[in-house]
């Protein structure tokens, strides 16, 4: 639901971007394509000739303009285009699978989670569209309302507005000649769990060492040891015998105390790192404090670093009865306190421990 921190942080956008943006909520879970059927008006208010859809549980160097220009080149003024990538033959089963014309790049068959191998090119959940989309899904609409109607079965539980994009749309498309793929080289990651923020964030920050180094932070005189790519927020305080990264993101107004380690970790802002903490494979909450001389540690749950086409695997929370080792995660204002150690743990908001935990959820 709309509450007041969203609102704040979409009134801040705008100021920053100086761009219009718009939060619209579906009445019921519509599915990927029901929701931008019902909202079809508003997105089309504006006269566009074409619109980008994107999966919020994504990252990626989104290449927008060059799926503009890709689209410019191959097919008409109403073809839709598909962002794919290349996965693993055995990870390719958990994503929608495109097999594609290799001279053209038109989508001649799409199927979504194969059961069996189907193709290595993956769906990354970003598409362009014209208006053109919402006959398609409108025809989707009327045959789901005429199914219904046969159905006179069903508990009243389905609704003909509920679509999917993947399943009722692109599988009807591919072969059409309107569905092309776009196959990027560039990175694309799932963010399917907190945890799997972390490794987002180095892909991020890599990103940047080559397109906006600027941001990232460098070794100077008086200041922490920089090791890697390191992200600090300008109003966070930062002792200069901290050591940080690779692949640190540090908030606003974050304080870090002296000898302080964190590798591979996300502090949110707010957040306090007492003297001599070590932090790694961690998401600090926003107003965490974490005590002198205590051990934060998670298990990294990386790709294949062998395998260039790997991607992060959707862990279950729990395997043979236990909780599987991951990134730990301390929620907002938790309070771990001096000389303990927290590893592979999961602590809810407001907590304030009083003892060491392993592999454990704090509710």
């Amino acid at each position: 639901q709309p509450h007041e921190a969203l609102s704040r942080f979409l009134v801040s956008a705008q100021q920053e971007f100086k761009i219009p943006i718009r939060y619209l909520q579906e009445y019921a879970a519509l599915g990927t394509g029901g929701g931008i059927y019902h909202f079809r008006d508003q997105i089309l208010s504006g006269g566009a000739e074409a619109f980008f859809v994107l999966n919020a549980d994504v990252c990626s160097e989104f290449p927008l303009q060059e799926m503009l220009e890709f689209r410019q080149r191959h097919g008409d003024v109403h073809s839709f285009v598909i962002l794919g990538t290349t996965a693993n033959r055995t990870q390719a089963l958990n994503y929608g699978c495109i097999v594609a014309n290799a001279d053209t790049q038109e989508v001649q068959h799409y199927v979504e989670k194969p059961s069996t191998f189907v193709s290595e090119i993956i769906n990354c959940g970003i598409y362009l569209f014209t208006p053109a989309i919402f006959q398609h899904i409108g025809e989707v609409f009327q045959r789901n309302q005429q199914e219904l109607v046969l159905e006179e079965s069903s508990n009243g539980w389905q609704r003909a507005e509920v679509i999917r994009l993947e399943q009722d749309v692109f599988t009807a498309l591919a072969g059409s000649g309107k569905l092309y793929v776009y196959k990027t080289d560039g990175f694309w990651s799932q963010i399917k769990s907190a945890g799997s923020a972390i490794y987002a964030s180095r892909l991020y920050l890599n990103q940047y060492s080559k397109s906006h180094p600027e941001r990232l932070a460098q070794n100077k005189p008086g200041g922490p040891i920089i090791r890697g790519n390191v992200y600090i927020h300008p109003t966070a305080s930062i002792d200069s015998t901290a050591v940080l990264g690779p692949n640190v993101s540090i908030g606003e107004g974050v304080t870090v105390g002296a000898g302080v380690r964190v590798r591979e970790s996300i502090v949110l802002h707010g957040a306090s790192l007492h003297d001599h903490t070590c932090v790694l494979n961690t998401i600090v909450g926003w107003d965490s404090t974490i005590g002198r001389w205590a051990r934060v540690e998670g298990t990294p749950s990386d790709p294949n670093p062998n395998d260039p086409y790997a991607k992060i695997d959707s862990e279950t929370l729990f395997r043979d009865g236990r909780l599987t080792p991951s990134i730990t995660i301390l929620g907002c204002s938790v309070t771990i306190p001096a000389e303990v150690v927290i590893l592979n743990s999961i602590v809810l908001p407001h907590k304030e421990l009083s003892r060491s935990y392993k592999n454990q959820i704090i509710l």
